[in-house]
């Protein structure tokens, strides 16, 4: 998009001269690719920058974690993005499954920090311990997104058995392990045990008070403990795409409404906001464009006009 005397007035245009003026080179990369045409080759280029000799992922892929060593959150978020362009298989894939082998718990699930960070800055809300527990939140993404690339691998046995217990066992749960939860169910190969935990889970979700179905509202409602004001989620967090698990919890007109909401959090230059806590000034400038991406993803997935 060059520079004109007019400015963009699309939300795609407004959007993309957001990402050139202020993305990493991946979130650019992956931007043309869903919506200029561009490469998958570009991205996955781009996102070996990101990667280490363990076969992990590390150098502040997942913003809120800073550092040069692998962590599983960051390998979970670069397996997102090569499921994303359709080159979640082959090579890349076994030898990531080999990283999570060896940073398993003794259970065969990720933590959510491996012990390696420490020293390095983080997120104050996830504490560096040196023998941290199984994490859903780390561990049921990675695991659904594997199944649903027919990922086959030694890991995932114990793995999947892990986030079954998990998922099915939860009572009281927060929305980020609820968003956890639905990537396990969404690629795991049981249908339908998988649609009778997603109807199970979404009633919990609604029951506790985790999403706000009227957005105009959301002033009036209080967010989940420990996070930040304005920290809310609403039915396109949890059903980002009509084919997810969690499409079925909610009404078309909520859904709707969700999405004119979503539409309308686009800032004047021309990125969406992060709603979560801010611990340092690099975290919001590189998740903005990350959130920018998945709200036009999300956008266009529900065939609203973006331009």
């Amino acid at each position: 998009m060059a520079e004109t005397a007019n400015p963009p007035t699309t939300p795609l245009a407004r959007a993309e001269r957001f990402i050139w003026l202020t993305a990493r080179v991946l979130e650019q990369r992956r931007f043309e690719h869903h919506f200029l045409g561009g490469s998958a080759d570009a991205v996955e280029t781009a996102l070996d920058a990101y990667r280490n000799d363990d076969n992990g992922y590390g150098h502040a892929l997942e913003p809120d974690l800073r550092g040069p060593v692998s962590q599983p959150l960051h390998t979970a978020h670069a397996l997102g993005v090569l499921d994303a362009i359709g080159r979640c298989d082959g090579r890349r894939v076994e030898q990531v499954c080999r990283y999570l082998t060896d940073i398993s718990t003794p259970e065969g699930a990720l933590p959510a920090l491996h012990p390696s960070l420490r020293g390095y800055p983080a997120a104050p809300w996830i504490p560096v311990v040196d023998d941290p527990p199984s994490d859903l939140l780390a561990t049921g993404p990675v695991v659904g997104l594997l199944h649903r690339n027919e990922v086959w691998h030694a890991w995932l046995f114990r793995a999947t058995d892990y986030c079954w217990q998990a998922v099915e066992s939860l009572e009281k749960t927060h929305p980020y392990g609820a968003e956890a939860a639905l990537g396990f169910l969404e690629g795991v190969p049981d249908r339908a045990r998988a649609a009778a935990a997603a109807g199970r889970l979404g009633r919990l979700v609604r029951e506790q008070g985790l999403v706000v179905v009227e957005p105009e509202r959301a002033h009036e409602i209080p967010v989940a403990e420990g996070y930040a004001p304005g920290e809310h989620h609403f039915a396109y967090d949890y059903a980002p795409t009509p084919a997810s698990p969690a499409r079925g919890w909610f009404t078309d007109a909520e859904m709707d409404r969700a999405l004119d909401h979503l539409a309308a959090l686009q800032e004047e230059d021309g990125g969406w906001p992060v709603n979560w806590r801010a611990w340092a000034p690099s975290t919001t400038l590189e998740c903005r464009p990350m959130v920018t991406l998945k709200a036009l993803r999300t956008l266009r997935a529900y065939g609203r006009d973006i331009g």
